[in-house]
């Protein structure tokens, strides 16, 4: 018998709805909820642990996997079957991680894993947007400690009109795109790209969102009421001791304050917080220390944080010493690598990009086959993060999903600034040299320099920085281009990226309650003006893209052909267009347009030389002469009965000139007007309705000889005599010449 479930139903206002669903699948999982919308199905599943661990942060696994059946389709590759997660996966798991984490209580330290899988697509409903609510719904179902119910929603800006979780379709026709994810009460987290907004026009998108998920938190809240609530589960919390809290905050909190207060490096900085921290723990017995050490170290943290904080609250002076808007000092270089198509460094304070790019046909396209998504990119970044950034040393075991997500915030910001007839596929690799404070911001400025520095014609400029802001109660200070000891003692940390004109990009994690609407767009409005700063210092470097890529780039020169010529482009098993290949020493890759059925050549290399030969080819296998044209041409084979030429402007096309087509003159012998080597003009007649073929003559071209008086009476006579002849030839057919020799056709025979 099927169990019975409970549902719930969310109007999204324009005759769409997401529909919550529980009680039928996963039941021993600890929540479960099937979310719907169309034919798009998703199911949820969270468990947690009822034994704690030993780790110092809270285990939580998020994972969300598209299933190919989910689409009818079966996975791409030699083993037919899921594997490791996609980069578009790792993506959507982020999402939803960066709402979730913060809701959980702070000594909840027992392992929890939410799983989102994709079961059913649908083409016109894109999944992520749903699976922060599913995933927020499952736990609302469960017994497992969670501060408050949360939703995610896309939000688009189609014709000047938001739309809540528009299709893919609808998608390309918007100026804003953007995932937030928010609770009841506040946002929590915005990402997105824009087509250079403003920043009041990226606020209110952010409003019109939140208004669709406090209807979203209210159907789970609903959903969970008639399932029947769970008593939320109790376990061991964190021991308190106002003592030793008070001990360690006397101790601590004026030292604290004092190096913040001095300006100093991130490496001294360090150090002498390091021996701070020695100084407090030696206030301490071992045996003290063995039984509340994490105590102590938590309230050390506590006081530390909070001196810094007050510091920048009270006197507007940061770790470094800056005020709140200033910018830490930037150095920027490009070609700094021979070799590369286009390289450049971005340096600004202790945080260090060196870019490079590379350009390439479109047989380097980034190739996206997923049960949602199929198709290419030609423009993408990647971003490495490794460990000598920082200082430190560990494995590096395969990409991280932080720079998965870095380097996909910073594809975004700069991929509408690449022009839409750029015929090359352009890859962009930030390498991270140092790190202090948002290096994805560093990807994005060193990106641009690099685009420009190779030649690829960008729009605009694009420039990033990284925010944060720092409140307590009314008073509250907006801080520019923060460091990365800012970022994790801050209450938001925000980065936006744009040209002189507006916003293409932004990411936004908030860690506080209520933050209004007015904090936010000062804070926007304050990151403009930083902005602006550092795309002065990239212009001072390289103010517009080069003109032409550099000597050692490949050149590009695309070419569309006639769909019957592709065939005779790329020859018998490949043959032509690897000689060819070969010969030039260029890349030819040939596509054909759907829509046009034409052949799209794409021709790639270093040499203007061996383009110029393809060019040439190309030219001479789709030459098509025009009837009453002219032409060029030159003679390859001399026959009994005419000539073979070769056009001039397109070698290997050949033609019959008939000897008849020679001179107006009866001619004898071919060689008796033309040899092989000779050049000459041809006039082209079209297909002879005798022969099928072409018809090409010289005559044509040549004046006709004026005739003579008698000429065309000793023609008749010639001609008459030949009539004359015609008897004799027949009385020597067989041998009989007489037809009375013929028997009489007999009537009754």
């Amino acid at each position: 018998m099927i169990p019975k479930t409970f549902s719930e139903v969310i109007d999204l206002g324009d005759g769409r709805t997401i529909s919550l669903e529980t009680g039928k699948l996963a039941k021993q999982a600890h929540g479960s909820v099937v979310v719907r919308m169309g034919d798009a199905m998703l199911l949820c599943t969270v468990v947690s642990s009822y034994t704690p661990t030993t780790m110092d942060f809270f285990p939580l696994t998020l994972d969300y996997r598209e299933k190919f059946a989910a689409a009818g389709r079966f996975p791409g590759g030699y083993f037919k079957r899921e594997a490791r997660p996609s980069s578009e996966e790792i993506l959507v798991m982020r999402l939803v991680d960066r709402v979730l984490r913060p809701l959980f209580p702070k000594d909840y330290k027992f392992e929890t894993q939410v799983m989102i899988q994709l079961m059913s697509h649908d083409d016109n409903v894109m999944p992520d947007a749903l699976a922060g609510l599913a995933a927020s719904a499952a736990i609302q179902l469960s017994d497992i400690p969670f501060e408050t119910p949360i939703s995610e929603v896309r939000v688009a800006r189609i014709n000047g009109e938001f739309v809540i979780n528009p299709s893919a379709e609808q998608l390309e026709e918007s100026d804003i795109d953007m995932m937030v994810g928010a609770s009841a009460d506040s946002v929590m987290m915005v990402e997105g790209e824009m087509d250079e907004v403003s920043e009041e026009e990226m606020a209110e998108a952010i409003k019109f969102a939140h208004e669709a998920i406090k209807v979203q938190c209210a159907a789970q809240v609903k959903l969970a009421e008639a399932f029947g609530k769970k008593e939320t589960r109790e376990y061991e919390v964190a021991d308190t001791d106002e003592d030793i809290e008070k001990k360690v905050f006397d101790a601590t909190y004026q030292k604290a304050y004092d190096i913040a207060k001095g300006g100093t490096s991130k490496k001294e900085r360090s150090e002498a917080f390091s021996q701070l921290k020695e100084e407090v723990l030696a206030m301490f017995t071992e045996e003290e220390l063995e039984e509340k050490g994490k105590m102590i170290s938590g309230y050390f943290a506590a006081a530390h944080k909070k001196a810094v904080r007050d510091l920048t609250l009270n006197e507007g002076i940061r770790l470094d010493g800056r005020k709140t808007t200033d910018i830490r000092d930037i150095w920027c270089e490009v070609g700094y690598l021979p070799s590369p198509h286009g390289s450049s460094v971005f340096t600004r304070g202790e945080t260090q990009a060196l870019a490079t790019v590379t350009l390439g046909t479109s047989r380097e396209a980034n190739q996206i086959d997923l049960p949602t998504q199929q198709g290419e990119e030609k423009f993408y970044l990647h971003y490495n993060f490794p460990p000598f950034s920082t200082g430190e040393a560990y494995p590096i075991r395969g990409t991280s999903r932080r720079e998965i997500g870095h380097g996909n915030l910073a594809q975004r910001a700069l991929k509408g600034m690449i022009p839409a007839d750029c015929p090359y596929t352009v890859r962009v690799v930030s390498e991270v040299l140092e790190s202090n404070g948002s290096s994805s911001m560093a990807t994005v400025c060193a990106g641009t320099m690099a685009l420009m520095d190779s030649g690829v014609q960008l729009k605009k400029p694009v420039s990033g920085i990284a925010m944060g802001l720092i409140s307590e109660g009314d008073n509250y200070a907006v801080l520019s281009d923060i460091l990365g000891d800012e970022d994790h003692l801050g209450d938001m940390d925000f980065k936006v990226t744009g040209t002189e004109e507006g916003i293409t990009a932004c990411q936004m994690d908030i860690k506080i309650k209520g933050l209004s609407y007015e904090i936010l767009v000062n804070a926007l409005k304050q990151a403009r003006d930083g902005r602006l700063h550092i795309l002065g210092k990239l212009t001072e470097a390289i103010a517009e893209p080069r003109e032409n890529v550099k000597a050692h780039a490949p050149k590009i020169i695309t070419r569309r052909i006639p769909g019957d010529y592709i065939g005779a482009l790329i020859g018998p098993g490949g043959k032509v267009i690897q000689e060819l290949q070969k010969e030039t020493k260029t890349e030819i890759v040939i596509n054909e347009d759907p829509e046009t059925e034409e052949g799209i050549v794409e021709i790639l290399g270093t040499s203007q030389e061996g383009i110029d030969k393809v060019l040439a080819k190309i030219d001479a296998i789709t030459f098509k002469p025009e009837k009453g044209s002219v032409y060029e041409v030159k003679v390859i084979k001399v026959l009994d009965f005419g000539a073979v030429v070769e056009y001039v402007e397109a070698p290997g096309n050949e033609v019959l000139l008939h000897i008849s087509e020679l001179a107006w003159e009866r001619t004898n012998d071919v060689t008796d007007v033309v040899n092989i080597g000779d050049v000459l003009d041809v006039k082209y007649f079209g297909i002879d309705p005798k022969t099928r073929k072409d018809k090409v003559s010289r005559k044509a071209l040549l004046p006709r000889p004026e005739r003579k008086e008698g000429d065309r009476d000793r023609n008749r006579d010639n001609n008459r005599g030949d009539r004359d002849n015609r008897g004799d030839r027949r009385d020597n057919r067989g041998g009989r010449d007489n037809r009375g020799d013929r028997k009489p056709r007999r009537d009754n025979e």
